[in-house]
C-alpha cells in the first residue's frame, strides 16, 4: 500500500469524487486514501506482458483484461484497490454508471515491490479472499523469475503452486495457459530494477 495521503476521514463517495478528479491514483481503506507510487522499468515490463499474455489467450472469449487503471471495490470491507491486471468472463460488474470501479474479477495480478510485498501477500490477499468471484490470484516477482499462483478450492482453501523458468502458469478459471519465461521477457532482473 502507498502511503497514506493527507485526507483521511473520508466516506467512500467522498473518496470516489476526490479519486475521480485526482490526477494521481488512491488506494481506499476505512476513510484513508494511499497515494500509489510510480513503478520501474521491471515492474512497468512485468506487468504489460502479462496483460498481453492474458488478452491475446481471451481475445476471442466473453473477458475484459484490465491494467492497474481500473479499480476493484473489495464489497464486504468497502477498500477501493488498484491490481496491476484484473480478469473478469461473462458480465462484468461495476460499482455504478461511471464504469471504473469493477466488482467481480475472478482473476487478479498483482507484480511485486520491495515497497508492496507484504501487503500483496498479507492484508490485500486477505481482502481478495473475501470476493467470492475472485479465484485465481497471482503473484509476480521481479527480484528472479517466481510466480505464485494461488487457485481457490470448492472447499474454500486457496492452493499455491509456484513457478520458475520453463513452467507455465495455467488459470483454469478463464482457461488460459500461459509460458512463465514469456512474463519475464525482455524483463532486467536485478537490484537496480527493484521499487
Amino acid at each position: 500500500m502507498g502511503h497514506p495521503a493527507r485526507r483521511t476521514g473520508l466516506s467512500p463517495a467522498e473518496y470516489l469524487a476526490f479519486e475521480r478528479a485526482s490526477d494521481q491514483k488512491h488506494e481506499y481503506a476505512n476513510g484513508e486514501i494511499f497515494a500509489m507510487s510510480g513503478c520501474t522499468r521491471a515492474h512497468s515490463l512485468l506487468a504489460g506482458n502479462i496483460q498481453r499474455e492474458l488478452g491475446n489467450a481471451l481475445l476471442d472469449r466473453a473477458c475484459e483484461v484490465h491494467t492497474s487503471d481500473l479499480r476493484v471495490k473489495i464489497t464486504s470491507t468497502g477498500r477501493y484497490v488498484y491490481p496491476d491486471a484484473s480478469v473478469v468472463c461473462g458480465d462484468p460488474a461495476f460499482e455504478d454508471a461511471e464504469l471504473d470501479t469493477l466488482i467481480n474479477p475472478s482473476v487478479i495480478v498483482e507484480v511485486l515491490s520491495d515497497s508492496s510485498e507484504a501487503y500483496d501477500r498479507g492484508d490485500k490477499f486477505a481482502q481478495y479472499r473475501s470476493v467470492p468471484s475472485i479465484v485465481e490470484y497471482v503473484l509476480v516477482s521481479q527480484k528472479e523469475v517466481r510466480v505464485e499462483h494461488f487457485q481457490r478450492q470448492r472447499d474454500g482453501r486457496w492452493l499455491l503452486a509456484i513457478l520458475g523458468p520453463g513452467m507455465q502458469l495455467e488459470l483454469e478459471s478463464v482457461g488460459v495457459v500461459i509460458d512463465v519465461d514469456r512474463v519475464y521477457r525482455k524483463v532486467p532482473l536485478g537490484p537496480s530494477e527493484l521499487d
